[in-house]
């Protein structure tokens, strides 16, 4: 009994060390929308170049997370999750070296293969420690570290590439991320009498052909993608279309990724008590998403107050669907194949990651504007909305 009641208050140190290690390790990578105006003018980047920077860090997770996903099946939480942000913090450090853009680029690789473990990771070890009455409220606060990690760059990285210059913004990611991977395998432990069980090939070549795996990954590539696009985009909308300074835009992308917090916690605690069960409130999330993205083509959007909200709107949904979804992804899959059925998702989501910012930032220059890429996502996000709703 007293076992029991030691492990029930453990599992809230269990949430909390594993929602501060993914921010710990986003740190750096969430923080490019808010310096994007620096980098363009110390590396004389273009829209395109930008989004490449966001799509190296997701390149090796196209492989990595499937890798991730076997591993947490067969070997413990602590020590994937713990090494994989310990990646992160030595290609940090080493990049702070870097001399230019290329080099940048090939340490946002590496960093991209450290961080395979922490997502799957992190959210195996909350899914394992909390039951489904408080599981979707326990991965929602968790998946909020995401967004928090990139509310505290926001803030951070601006002011240090102003003061010290872009590689001292590395630096600091560097630290950020050694402190989430000694917390990470300092404290978090496996629940109590629970043991890793390896997946069967038949059961990993059985997933992807799961209706309830076809709903995931199809919403999870289309919010990934509008994710991809706030991130990449709403910095420089705000400081060409609005006329905002740098400073004023960035705040306001702190201001989104709040939201974005905000919403992956009350949209999880949400699909905790609905009847309809989790994936009513990814259904919500896009068609929210399909409005916000259709009014930012409108006249309406050139107004900065306009425009700030409707990117609070874009931030609450278009960043907090994540809550609910991999809540529901981790009901969903075999219960000992949690590990590998949330690499998966999340390896096939790695695509639209790495396609979204630089296709959307070209798609931006060659047409001079911003209106067909906001005009790109809501449609795609619709064609998943009805697709999915009907599976």
């Amino acid at each position: 009994m007293l076992e029991a009641v030691k492990a029930s208050r453990y599992r809230w140190v269990i949430l909390g060390v594993a929602t501060f290690t993914q921010a710990a390790a986003a740190f750096f990578v969430q923080g490019i929308g808010a310096m994007s105006v620096h980098l363009r003018q110390d590396l004389e980047l273009n829209t395109t170049q930008l989004g490449l920077l966001l799509s190296a860090a997701q390149l090796l997770p196209l492989a990595g997370l499937l890798v991730a996903g076997r591993l947490l099946d067969r070997h413990d939480e602590r020590w994937v999750v713990g090494i994989g942000a310990l990646v992160v913090a030595v290609a940090l450090a080493a990049g702070s070296a870097a001399p230019g853009y290329v080099s940048l680029l090939v340490v946002l690789l590496v960093v991209g293969a450290g961080y395979s473990t922490i997502q799957p990771g992190g959210s195996k070890s909350v899914a394992s420690w909390f039951d489904a009455s408080q599981r979707g409220l326990a991965m929602g606060i968790r998946q909020a570290g995401l967004p928090l990690g990139g509310v505290l760059a926001a803030f951070a990285l601006p002011s240090l590439a102003t003061a010290f210059g872009w590689r001292s913004t590395l630096v600091a990611g560097a630290l950020v991320a050694l402190s989430g991977a000694v917390a990470f395998m300092a404290l978090y432990r496996r629940p109590p009498g629970q043991r890793p069980v390896p997946t069967t090939s038949r059961v990993r070549l059985e997933l992807p052909r799961e209706p309830y795996m076809k709903k995931i990954i199809l919403s999870g590539m289309s919010m990934v993608s509008v994710h991809s696009g706030v991130g990449v985009l709403t910095v420089p909308y705000l400081h060409e279309v609005t006329s905002m300074d740098s400073a004023s835009a960035a705040l306001i992308y702190v201001a989104v990724q709040c939201a974005g917090a905000l919403g992956r916690i009350c949209l999880a605690a949400w699909s905790d008590r609905h009847r309809s069960g989790r994936y009513a409130g990814v259904l919500t999330c896009l068609a929210a998403v399909i409005i916000g993205m259709m009014l930012l083509t409108t006249p309406i959007s050139r107004s900065p107050v306009a425009a700030c909200l409707l990117f609070i709107w874009l931030g609450f949904f278009g960043i907090g669907w994540y809550g609910p979804w991999v809540a529901y992804a981790a009901e969903s899959a075999p219960p000992d194949h949690t590990g590998f059925a949330l690499g998966l998702a999340m390896a096939v989501n790695q695509v639209a990651v790495i396609l979204a910012p630089p296709v959307l930032g070209l798609l931006t220059d060659l047409t001079g504007g911003f209106a067909p890429a906001w005009a790109l996502l809501a449609a795609l996000t619709a064609v998943t909305l009805t697709t999915t709703a009907r599976l």
